[in-house]
């Protein structure tokens, strides 16, 4: 059966003024995996990626650690993550939010999963877009990468994962949420599909991670 390889993207700059962009140990997670799956064999000949400079950074990071030339991706709007800040501005646009609620992660990613349950009972007016648009793209990205080839890697965000994840388990939409809130940084997901079918094969794996080196490169934001 063809494989995909579906990998949230290295630590992002949370709390900064631009979260879009690596730091420095998303870079040092990235090249670490590419070594990682190269130990594994892993020969992808299709590369997706979302439009998010974080994909980007992230697929260039691998293909290093893989010493593989750096090539294209095949970029799928499918694989960008939900705008979790507008999503948030718009569930607390006529109320007031908790104090520090985009630089404290606790406080943070609490509201972001409470909100998004609310998001997913039509609950939040005029949000960026509506929870059926956003399982909608993750399902057309999924089958894109599915006809992409045998061997597929792409890069994306842990709420599309979450929601590809649950969607291959026929989950009920409750557990996208509490599937993207486990997901590690660089963490690798597989399925393997067929025409007719398409199955998880592996969830949040790490195998750039040991003992050695946890205290450096697992992180979850």
């Amino acid at each position: 059966m063809a494989v995909l390889f579906l990998i949230r993207h290295a630590q992002a700059s949370f709390g900064a003024a631009d979260y879009d962009v690596l730091s420095d140990t998303g870079h040092a997670q990235s090249r670490a995996l590419g070594q990682a799956l190269a130990r594994q064999g892993v020969q992808p000949e299709a590369l997706f990626t979302g439009a998010q400079r974080r994909h980007r950074e992230t697929l260039e990071g691998i293909l290093d650690g893989m010493g593989v030339p750096a090539r294209a991706a095949q970029v799928h709007p499918g694989l960008n993550e939900f705008d979790f800040k507008a999503l948030l501005d718009a569930r607390f646009r006529d109320g007031t939010p908790p104090d520090n609620l985009h630089g404290d992660r606790k406080t943070h990613f609490r509201t972001l999963r409470d909100t998004v349950l609310a998001w997913q009972r039509d609950e939040v007016p005029d949000p960026p877009e509506t929870w059926a648009e956003f399982i909608a793209r993750v399902e057309d990205a999924r089958r894109a990468m599915a006809a992409g080839g045998d061997h597929v890697l792409a890069v994306s965000s842990g709420g599309a994962i979450g929601q590809m994840l649950a969607a291959s388990l026929n989950a009920p939409p409750e557990q996208q949420i509490r599937l993207q809130l486990q997901m590690k940084n660089c963490a690798v997901n597989r399925f393997v599909h067929s025409p007719r079918n398409f199955y998880l094969n592996g969830f949040n794996e790490t195998p750039h991670i040991d003992a050695s080196n946890a205290d450096i490169l697992l992180t979850y934001s």
